[in-house]
């Protein structure tokens, strides 16, 4: 789960100086670097990381507070320490902002968002519910060198697409807008089955109606085989396409075309510097009010309906 917008802080430096006068939350403070250095510190604990970083350039005094093992502190998680411990508070938190660490034995990795400090995750294939995963007629679990986590799922043929995961939001911050992405790639060339094929996608809180939409598991490329590309096609098409268990792009092109501006278009994978893609399956709020710590978040993405069969991706997991 990638957190997406903090509840509670600004996006920019909320610290900046201008003749020796400091803005910080919105309040302005004068000579703020002639205060004790333990009171400056007091002052920058109650901003963000990004400020803490932003303040350190109005002084020495301010550096040296900005940079207190009090300040960062507050910016870690609790577990923090355990996972990646390192010669100050602000060093353990830059390394889980740079650079992911597995838990949970391996089946998840953790970060930090680098300017909140809000907490994501990355749930591996392995921490997964696939549906007949453990036939190897249908999936095998292989290692490649792209991937953090030991092993992956590579799809060898099913008809009935499903992969379901979930996290507890005790695990993940409060107060944020989180978004979940599936994380995934061809085998070279040798896909096949999910071109034109809208994928349903769910994600919310168990036992509470989850918000659902469709997604792509393939580019919007131009498809010689029907004279136009399905890039931009619209939920309303595709969702129809569902009720009457018919392709969508066997509509009338005109009827696809039209619906285009009816709630919004399919989801399509981007591809991302490190030779995997990925795509939005949907978005959550853990509202400090508004769930408990008990509560878990539910995903869910499945082509169970269409019954083609369908090969040659590589899942790495959901973040």
């Amino acid at each position: 789960m990638e957190q997406i917008q903090v509840g509670d802080s600004k996006c920019g430096g909320g610290i900046s100086r201008k003749d020796a006068v400091v803005s910080v939350g919105g309040a302005t403070t004068s000579r703020f670097d002639t205060l004790p250095e333990d009171c400056i510190s007091m002052v920058i604990y109650h901003t963000t990381p990004r400020d803490a970083c932003v303040v350190a350039s109005v002084s020495k005094t301010v550096k040296s507070a900005a940079e207190s093992d009090l300040v960062w502190e507050k910016f870690l998680p609790p577990e923090s320490s355990s996972l990646v411990p390192r010669s100050s508070k602000k060093e353990t938190y830059l390394s889980l902002a740079d650079d992911p660490v597995l838990i949970d034995e391996g089946k998840k990795s953790f970060w930090l968002e680098k300017g909140s400090g809000k907490k994501c995750y990355m749930l591996s294939a392995m921490d997964l519910k696939i549906t007949w995963s453990d036939s190897p007629a249908y999936w095998q679990w292989v290692t490649v060198p792209e991937s953090k986590f030991e092993k992956v799922a590579e799809l060898c043929n099913v008809c009935w697409f499903e992969i379901r995961g979930k996290i507890s939001v005790r695990m993940l911050s409060k107060g944020t807008h989180y978004s979940v992405y599936l994380v995934f790639k061809r085998v070279s060339s040798r896909s096949y089955g999910f071109d034109h094929t809208p994928i349903e996608a769910e994600v919310g809180f168990a036992g509470k109606e989850a918000s659902k939409t469709f997604v792509f598991l393939e580019p919007g490329d131009k498809d010689p085989r029907s004279g136009y590309g399905y890039s931009g096609v619209s939920l309303a098409a595709v969702s129809r396409a569902f009720r009457t268990r018919r392709p969508w792009m066997r509509f009338p092109r005109e009827e696809v075309e039209g619906e285009r501006e009816s709630g919004g278009n399919v989801e399509e994978p981007k591809e991302r510097g490190d030779k995997w893609s990925e795509v939005k399956l949907g978005s959550f709020y853990t509202n400090d009010g508004g769930c408990d710590d008990g509560d878990e978040i539910e995903i869910a993405i499945l082509e169970t309906q269409m019954g083609q069969w369908k090969s040659g991706l590589v899942f790495q997991g959901l973040r």
